[in-house]
């Protein structure tokens, strides 16, 4: 499985670099707009605070930052945002994540879906349905 392109939250120097290379987007009129953590709607898909999420959640956003092992063989997939509700992106460029439920028979409807910017974390406790970017900063 190949982990897919992230830029986890790492020191100054990492992030620094990385926005000196990233440099200025051109745009033009008929260009798709491009999400990110800060310009997702809340409207459209709300936020939660990490603090909020269950104690699972965290753990699999742990993982996702390590690099795994992640404890089922369909986490790192694609997420083809097939219901959008999330953002339109490129394919590829969500990733989705097992959020173990306690007591569950299977995976269970709980969810990270990671996009390709910093942070840019959706939590999802109903398989789909609705999706919350997570809040780090609470």
């Amino acid at each position: 499985m190949t982990i897919p392109p992230r830029i986890a939250a790492l020191g100054g120097a990492f992030a620094v670099a990385a926005a000196l290379l990233a440099g200025p987007v051109a745009t033009t009129a008929s260009a798709a707009p491009v999400a990110t953590a800060a310009s997702v709607s809340v409207q459209s898909v709300g936020s939660v605070c990490y603090s909020a999420l269950p104690s699972q959640a965290h753990d699999t956003l742990d993982l996702i930052d390590q690099g795994g092992p992640f404890p089922y063989r369909q986490d790192g997939v694609v997420f083809t945002n097939r219901e959008q509700v999330l953002p339109s992106q490129s394919s590829g460029y969500y990733h989705e994540y097992t959020v173990i439920t306690p007591g569950a028979p299977t995976r269970g409807a709980r969810r990270i879906v990671t996009g390709e910017q910093s942070q840019e974390d959706y939590y999802t406790s109903d398989h789909y349905a609705t999706f919350s970017l997570v809040d780090f900063g609470c």
